[in-house]
């Protein structure tokens, strides 16, 4: 195993723990007690926890291969159960609002961090087995409950940011034959959202017939279709406008001549001509695409319920600073807004190690966790920040060249699991900081202080690397 082993990954790994033991500190300190080493101050207790990480590391290594690719179903269903009762196992205050994480003494742990690695392996349990494919509803329907269930239970927590992470398990599913046309249905969605509340339904409903079309062109091959599809919206839209400028129109007919119902009226038209297409030429894509179109017009419509009656007040503030909806920088925003001054006064160089105002002032909060990347900003610059993302890139360039070199259908989809989840944090987290998305509260892996996602990246990192040295053996 020794000989097959990924050693450049491992390196990987301890400079990353290492960099982010060295910015916690940096993020915490304090002139009057500055030992790195004093186990009551942040950078000490994340020492131990590295300390425990790595006798978890030598119990991974020392497991057999075959054994990861027997027991995911029964981890699945305990970490399932333990999710489930973590609400009642909490604290009643909960932290921040939050019902995650379960008290043992003076430790906190966070269940669900450890979900990551159970339903990645859990997936590729799954795609591993005799004649799967991702081709049927049944299938669709496994791999769905397989990822929703621990989102479900992790939102009953109040933990949203936690639960988005598995849906970054989707992008695996694309590698492993998911249809484009999701993806893009997805994509689109989120553009519906936006669109929609920053600039109303109008736009949305103008533009959702072109997203349609749009899947005639990618996702079949029927071209034709898609041109005549193209040329009736464009027709109506043209027409609606003409005479909206051009022709007097009565008084009793003006309110029922609102964009709105033109933009519906076409989108709806949209979809039922792919009904029609399906039921004509018997190809699935068709109904997939009236599905969309349908879809994204229900999906407009809920959107504003679904921000101003689901939303917590606090998540609707970050989503309006987002979009510019709303300037609260002493507020909702003082977050992010905070960080990107930590960040931007680092210049190009930064102000140097443990020089950081902004840090030592504690203007960032919860700096030494979900925004320690504003420390490594401001102290180390735009250099400094630069490397560390080189570094993940590297990472993740490495899971995905790896995966690609597994024998068995366990360790590639495993694999692909991991590049996944670790991208998601790193994107969304430095997306995050900077203020490119809604402060959603996810850890940056290795760097950000804490034990349950120090223990979960290390696991599900150090699986692999054993799934990796084990690559020759059939399971």
């Amino acid at each position: 195993m020794l000989k097959s082993f990924d050693w450049f990954t491992a390196l990987l790994y301890l400079v990353l723990v290492t960099i982010g033991w060295f910015a916690i500190n940096a993020a915490t300190y304090n002139f009057d007690d500055a030992s790195i080493f004093d186990l009551s101050r942040f950078p000490g207790k994340q020492a131990i926890w590295f300390g425990i990480s790595v006798l978890v590391i030598f119990v991974l290594m020392f497991i057999d291969a075959k054994t990861y690719a027997f027991w995911p179903p029964v981890l699945y269903v305990l970490v399932m159960i333990l999710l489930a009762v973590t609400p009642y196992l909490a604290s009643e205050k909960g932290v921040k609002g939050s019902h995650s994480w379960i008290q043992f003494g003076s430790v906190s742990i966070q269940p669900a961090e450890f979900g990551k690695f159970t339903t990645s392996l859990m997936l590729a349990w799954l795609f591993s087995q005799y004649g799967f494919k991702l081709d049927s509803l049944s299938s669709y329907l496994k791999v769905g409950i397989i990822i929703l269930l621990p989102v479900a239970l992790i939102i009953l927590q109040n933990e949203t940011g936690s639960a988005l992470v598995y849906f970054s398990l989707i992008l695996l599913l694309y590698r492993q034959g998911l249809p484009g046309t999701i993806l893009w249905a997805g994509f689109s969605l989120v553009l519906v959202a936006v669109l929609g509340l920053v600039y109303g339904e109008n736009i949305v409903l103008f533009l959702i017939p072109f997203l349609v079309i749009a899947m005639y062109f990618g996702f079949t091959d029927d071209s034709k279709s898609g041109w005549w599809a193209l040329k009736v919206t464009v027709f109506f839209y043209a027409a609606y406008f003409l005479v909206k400028w051009f022709v007097p129109i009565p008084e009793a007919v003006l309110p029922y001549y609102r964009f709105r119902w033109i933009g519906l009226a076409i989108s709806v038209w949209v979809g039922c001509y792919a009904i029609w297409l399906y039921l004509s030429k018997r190809v699935g894509k068709y109904l997939l695409i009236a599905a969309c179109a349908l879809g994204f017009v229900g999906f407009q419509y809920s959107v504003d319920y679904a921000f101003n009656k689901v939303l917590l007040s606090h998540q609707r503030g970050r989503i309006e600073v987002l979009l510019g909806l709303k300037d609260d920088p002493k507020g909702v925003g003082y977050n992010v807004n905070q960080a990107e001054i930590a960040i931007g006064s680092g210049g190009i160089l930064g102000k140097g190690y443990l020089e950081g105002t902004q840090t030592k002032l504690s203007y960032v909060p919860e700096q030494h966790t979900d925004f320690i990347f504003c420390t490594i900003g401001e102290e180390q610059g735009f250099i400094g920040s630069s490397l560390i993302l080189i570094l993940y890139a590297i990472l993740i360039i490495r899971i995905i060249m790896l995966a690609e070199r597994q024998q068995t259908p366990f360790a590639q989809v495993y694999a692909y699991c991991v590049a996944c989840i670790f991208f998601f944090h790193v994107a969304i987290n430095v997306g995050m900081v900077i203020g490119l998305v809604p402060v959603i509260g996810i850890p940056l892996p290795f760097l950000s202080y804490g034990g349950s996602s120090m223990l979960s990246f290390t696991i599900l990192l150090w699986i692999l690397l054993k799934l990796d040295a084990s690559r020759n053996v059939r399971y």
